[in-house]
């Protein structure tokens, strides 16, 4: 048996803004996906803290360092500029891994800087 297991987590980012006229995903800055191991172009599951929205989409790396965390496409009605979201990535492992396996876990801070 396989089984879905949280993999890693960006908790608390602020969502610095959206862009309607694209075909979809989420920008982050490539510190935060380093950070949380996530690719761009991997799918992530964002939850959206202020209004209770949860939707499905890939990654789009933003510059290291920018802070960015854009919301774009159909998502872009999900959320507003200064929400708090929560973007995780799961992965599928055999069942005799999924009990060690570690999340990475990332806190940052309302500016999207990582909390040490």
């Amino acid at each position: 048996m396989k089984r879905f297991i949280l993999k890693s987590k960006i908790h608390g980012a602020t969502l610095t803004g959206t862009e309607l006229d694209y075909e979809g995903s989420i920008t982050i800055d490539q510190n935060l996906l380093d950070r949380a191991d996530i690719l761009p172009g991997e799918q992530v599951h964002v939850l959206n803290i202020n209004n209770g929205q949860r939707f499905i989409t890939y990654t789009i790396s933003a510059p290291k360092d920018s802070g960015m965390i854009l919301l774009n496409g159909p998502a872009a009605r999900l959320g507003t500029i200064g929400d708090k979201v929560i973007i995780i990535s799961y992965c599928q492992v055999p069942d005799e891994q999924a009990k060690d396996l570690k999340a990475k876990v990332l806190f940052v801070n309302d500016e999207n800087r990582p909390k040490d």
